[in-house]
């Protein structure tokens, strides 16, 4: 990754750590004796806040020199992802007691063993394996010889300890997705009143390992009084003297940068405080107040608020999310939710002035003044009407349809049961957002993207945040035995070449198959359930119906499932009498039929002779107009490779992701690539399953060669994160600077040549 832009990624994860404490309100001018290091991101915010801090790593405390020069006490000891890693935790704990005044606070930030993540496949971060702290380490330090890292403690071991130790105060706060991002903090008599599934985005150790979707299970852990025993982890707040903080709960977007940063914090007074931690989101919460008002002047239920210094100040209400409320009807009375749904609508358009009409062409009417989280996540419902709050982001002549498709977007995200019951698309066609729902998506993904950082993000979001194609593939895997998984998953060519191969399904999965596979393994037929697509054809194959099997003799064929949820399908077979069949992940990559060699390169023996840094490597383009600068790329590339595959665009793809009409047809542009004497292969890119991922999927290359143009190119850095993850490598070549096909284009439009 480039240095200015892991830089970035670096400072934002700090910021987003600080919303594990940044929110209490410590006693000003008080003293912290922070166990660890004096560069983790603590000190920094304890001093910022005006606290005096003295830092010292878990082993001086231990030590009688340190001891004795230090023997004034201190009015907080702070310690996060410490404990864990002491192999005698009790008797730490009881000397950190000592170094306290009579007053004194510990805080200490604990990871829980029976932490939900864990249940869910993420594995132990001390062991580095799957369940150890689930079943007590009892594997893990079972040998005399197994060396402590660490462990994981739960809520009931922590408690004993640190009652075992003197601490009569203990107060737990579950914390979520973990201490390395603590973005929902809930004290241990307080339950979330919303829907987390559309809040939290969980985060692991090993996302590679998960195979349960977190988000979820936390209605149900909510409903069965589990949610805080199988929190991620626990901030634990001990006071020797005197009351434990009065907060209840604490959303943090410290990922957002300090001017756009929050803090909601519900307090026990029966109050929300809206909270900018840093001076520069002073303007954000008189932005927040002058909407509220606006929209109150509109007729629109707000909840009343008042700034005070850097926050704003809100009554706890006691009800029912706007978000839960619709889901509730929307499982109750369908035709209510309707209803409901509609006068949600109005409200928008209520909301602001219309500068101009709906026009037709799908458009929708245009708002003097856009808020874009009018949502129902954002929403209470009282009084037969949804009343609105955290209305933070208001956008000038701004397309209603765009927040009437906020609207459906999150009261759908996160739950795939409310599709199959009510397909989006219906709600979709109510309110005239088909015509144009990419303009709608993109626009909230840019929107969200540039709020949430995803971006500047991207890398740590990819190591830590799970697949959901590889969710699946884990899922898969426990329910066969070995042999079955290998037959059904892994080996799913097997026969292909001697029998007729047939896919059933055509959708996505049946698609990314014949673009990645079959070129090596052609096609028989394409069969599905689906009455009305019999008779048309996909990729020029006809899709029929699964009665043709029937047409067909018991080692004849071999079907090939390209469906998602197979199972139906599975037992759709057995009840046929249909034998051999495997299932298609369009996760996992399949190695290639062959890799034919090229005819009619003669390459001397003291070049073959000559060890190379790879043994295989790719380059993508379009390759129009071929030029000297591409013979270079080429030349350049296969010096460091044995074989070179070259993958070529096709024209339909230069009009999709260019938006121009490639020169040279794309038969035409593939016969030039094959007869440069250094290519060894050329491989026909998939329209839309053509970067480098996919590819390294299909080809399985040992470095991937690029112009210069993208060695700062974000996208590209981060694929070249992936290849290097894989085992594999990105090189990035200067092109001739003097010739490239834009600049032959630009010369041939100007008739110059």
């Amino acid at each position: 990754m480039e240095n200015a832009e892991y830089s970035q990624e670096k400072e934002l994860l700090q910021e987003i750590k600080k919303g594990l404490l940044n929110w209490y309100d410590f006693r000003k001018g008080s003293s912290v004796l922070y166990i660890g290091r004096e560069e983790d991101v603590y000190p920094c915010m304890l001093s910022e806040a005006s606290l005096e801090v003295t830092c010292v790593s878990n082993e001086q405390t231990c030590d009688a020199q340190w001891q004795s020069a230090h023997t004034s006490r201190f009015d907080y000891l702070i310690a996060v992802e410490t404990l864990e890693r002491n192999p005698a935790p009790g008797k730490t704990l009881k000397l950190w007691k000592g170094f306290l005044k009579s007053d004194g606070v510990l805080l200490l930030g604990v990871n829980n063993r029976f932490g939900l993540r864990y249940f869910c496949g993420d594995r132990d971060p001390y062991t580095s394996r799957n369940f150890d702290g689930i079943e007590g380490y009892r594997r893990a330090y079972a040998k005399l010889e197994d060396e402590f890292c660490g462990r994981c403690y739960s809520r009931a071991e922590i408690e004993d300890m640190l009652r075992a130790a003197g601490w009569k105060q203990v107060r737990f706060y579950s914390v979520f997705p973990g201490l390395k991002e603590p973005k929902l903090i809930y004290a241990e008599d307080y339950l979330p009143n919303e829907d987390l599934g559309n809040r939290l985005f969980p985060s692991y150790h090993y996302p590679n390992s998960v195979f349960l979707e977190e988000e979820c299970l936390y209605d149900g852990l909510i409903k069965n009084h589990m949610f805080h025993q199988m929190a991620n982890a626990y901030l634990v707040e001990c006071p020797l003297r005197g009351s434990f903080s009065n907060v209840l709960h604490v959303t943090s977007s410290m990922e957002r940068g300090r001017e756009y940063a929050f803090l909601t914090i519900v307090h026990k007074n029966g109050t929300v405080e809206k909270r900018a931690p840093y001076e520069e989101g002073k303007e954000r919460i008189h932005k927040l107040l002058e909407n509220g008002r606006n929209l109150a002047e509109r007729g629109i239920s707000v909840v009343d608020a008042e700034g005070k210094d850097c926050s704003c100040i809100m009554p706890f209400v006691e009800a029912e999310s706007g978000q839960l409320y619709l889901k509730r009807l929307f499982h109750a009375d369908r035709e209510k939710f309707l209803t409901e749904m509609d006068h949600f609508r109005d409200l928008i358009l209520k909301s602001s002035e219309i500068v101009e009409p709906d026009r037709g062409g799908g458009q929708g009417a245009i708002l003097k003044k856009g808020y874009l989280d009018m949502v129902p996540l954002n929403s209470f419902h009282v009084n037969g009407t949804f009343m609105f709050y955290d209305q933070e982001f208001c956008v000038e002549n701004y397309p209603a349809n765009e927040i009437i498709w906020r609207m459906i977007a999150t009261f759908y995200a996160g739950d795939m049961e409310l599709g199959k019951l009510f397909p989006m698309n219906r709600l979709l066609e109510r309110y005239g957002l088909m015509e144009r729902l990419e303009c709608w998506q993109k626009m909230e993904w840019d929107f969200l993207a540039e709020l949430r950082k995803e971006k500047e993000l991207r890398s740590y979001h990819q190591t830590h945040r799970r697949n959901g194609e590889l969710v699946h593939s884990n899922r898969q895997r426990m329910n066969y035995s070995q042999e079955d998984y290998e037959h059904l998953f892994v080996d799913i060519f097997r026969n292909a070449d001697t029998r007729k191969l047939i896919l059933f399904g055509s959708g996505n999965f049946t698609k990314k198959f014949l673009a990645l596979y079959g070129q090596d393994y052609p096609v028989y037929a394409i069969i599905d359930n689906k009455k009305e697509k019999w008779g048309t054809k996909l990729e020029g194959i006809e899709i029929c119906g699964p009665q043709i099997l029937n047409q067909l003799h018991p080692g004849e064929y071999k079907v090939l499932i390209c469906i998602k949820n197979y199972l139906s399908v599975m037992k759709q077979l057995d009840r046929m009498g249909v034998a051999e069949y495997s299932i298609f992940d369009s996760h996992r990559d399949y190695p290639r039929k062959r890799k034919p060699v090229v005819s009619g390169k003669v390459f001397s023996k003291e070049a073959d002779a000559v060890k190379k840094k790879y043994h295989v490597g790719y380059i993508a383009g379009v390759f129009d107009l071929f030029h000297v600068g591409h013979l270079n790329m080429f030349k350049r590339a296969k010096e460091q490779c044995d074989y070179l595959i070259v993958g070529v665009v096709t024209d339909e793809g230069v009009r999709k992701y260019k938006g121009v009409e490639p020169f040279v047809p794309y038969e035409e542009r593939v016969e030039l690539v094959r007869s440069c004497r250094y290519v060894d292969e050329v491989a026909e890119i998939p329209l839309n399953f053509g970067g480098t991922r996919d590819a390294w999927k299909l080809h399985h290359f040992d470095c991937q060669f690029s112009g210069s143009d993208y060695v700062d190119n974000a996208d590209w850095l981060a694929e070249k994160e992936f290849l290097e993850k894989h085992g594999a490598e990105m090189e990035f070549f200067p092109y001739t600077q003097s010739t490239s096909s834009t600049k032959i284009k630009a010369l041939i439009n100007e008739k110059l040549l």
